[in-house]
């Protein structure tokens, strides 16, 4: 597998290419879920994967997926993708590295001549990022199942459209439960991907194979007061939410450094007051905090401490208090014979590679409920992500898509 003719050089000229589908000039990227610009980004990638000779199909809920036909097309398929939609300001490789890469894997096969007994498909999921509905992972949560109608028919962007709309004016039709798959439907499922973070390139591996991902649990608090004016209110009759808040951003940070592990984390993300003015005391003060780790019990455990520490905040400053999970997924554990596949590709092409886990959130978490499944990292230089000068080089990208290509040729037969 190590000869397999992956194409860097098409390969770095597309993804430059779809740098500049772009709400932002490049090398800034931002391309929002069913916008038009979203929408030209999706028709360009729907032509790329037609000139693979890939048959194209676009699901009610936006994922488009490309299949590449077995020599028994009713083995179920092996997968692989990513996303390319991008938060605002975003880089040019979160997500495109999967999905382009993923194409090239599979043009790469083609050409070594490999026919494979399983089909391939390649999906670019719809909304892996939060940006415009604040639901991250939207497409890979559909395609598992583990959202209901009535949580997609809540959904609103900033405009006031529901979900629904915002498909429609798409063009995206279609019962979204049609979209939902079986556990069975996909026989394997491997996400190529860029760290977002410096361990790789630290350590000068070139390969990173995933053998866990966290999962975020996200808590909203919201804490209220009297208020008034900023002089006129002596410190003694004063109720204030956000000393309050500050009491519990300090849990978070000691709740989270002291579980007892280091793949647990806590980030207060979100911070908002109202009036915000120099001279007044906040009426009300919302926290949007994340918590996550590879260890569901650990990680809802540190929450339930933090949620304590937040009514105790409260309390002591005389302020009502609110709170809501508005998420709790659980993590996903990688199956070790995709593991073992990956693992057989890098040796086949002489990469060394390093387990790791994934603090970042992916669309593998989901595909995870439904079939077996794992992700490759390739390095991130300084570990940027989400800002516009995310960088991976077009050998380390290749070097990714020559071990997911040996990947995808073992599972898929």
């Amino acid at each position: 597998m190590s000869a397999v003719p992956v194409d860097g050089a098409r390969l770095d000229a597309e993804i430059e290419e779809l740098a500049r589908i772009s709400d932002t000039p490049y090398p800034s990227v931002t391309r929002v879920l069913f916008t038009d610009t979203d929408l030209r980004a999706r028709a360009w990638l729907t032509d790329r994967m037609r000139d693979a000779g890939l048959e194209v199909r676009v699901d009610a809920i936006g994922n488009v997926i490309g299949r590449w036909e077995g020599t028994d097309p009713a083995a179920a398929p092996v997968a692989t993708g990513s996303h390319i939609d991008a938060i605002p300001d975003a880089g040019r490789f979160d997500g495109v590295v999967g999905v382009l890469g993923g194409l090239e894997a599979i043009r790469a096969l083609m050409a070594a001549g490999v026919r494979p007994v399983r089909s391939v498909e390649l999906i670019m999921f719809t909304a892996e990022e939060p940006t415009r509905f604040a639901f991250g992972c939207l497409g890979s949560r559909v395609l598992a199942g583990v959202v209901d109608d009535a949580r997609l028919g809540r959904l609103r962007d900033a405009d006031g459209l529901t979900l629904d709309e915002a498909r429609a004016a798409a063009g995206v039709g279609g019962d979204v439960a049609a979209a939902r798959l079986a556990p069975g439907d996909y026989a394997a499922f491997v996400e190529l991907h860029i760290e977002q973070g410096p361990l790789l390139e630290a350590a000068g591996v070139p390969i990173g194979v995933v053998t866990a991902i966290a999962a975020p649990a996200t808590l909203r608090v919201e804490l209220s007061g009297a208020g008034g004016h900023a002089g006129a209110v002596l410190m003694r009759d004063r109720h204030d939410p956000l000393v309050a808040a500050a009491d519990v951003i300090r849990a978070v940070d000691r709740e989270a450094r002291g579980s007892g592990a280091e793949d647990t984390v806590g980030t207060v993300g979100l911070l908002t007051l109202e009036p915000a003015a120099v001279n007044s005391i906040p009426r009300h003060v919302r926290l949007d905090i994340d918590i996550r780790d590879t260890d569901e019990a650990r990680r809802d455990a540190v929450l339930e401490r933090v949620r304590a520490a937040a009514r105790d905040a409260a309390a002591a400053q005389g302020v009502t208090h609110r709170e809501e999970i508005l998420n709790a997924d659980g993590p996903a554990t990688s199956e070790p014979a995709v593991l073992a596949a990956i693992e057989e590709a890098c040796a086949e092409a002489g990469l060394p590679a390093m387990r790791m886990v994934s603090r970042a959130y992916h669309d593998c978490v989901f595909m995870a409920r439904i079939c077996p499944a794992a992700m490759v990292f390739i390095p991130s230089r300084d570990g940027i992500s989400h800002r516009p000068d995310e960088y991976s080089s077009p050998q380390e990208i290749a070097d990714g898509v020559r071990v997911l290509a040996g990947a995808l040729r073992r599972l898929a037969g």
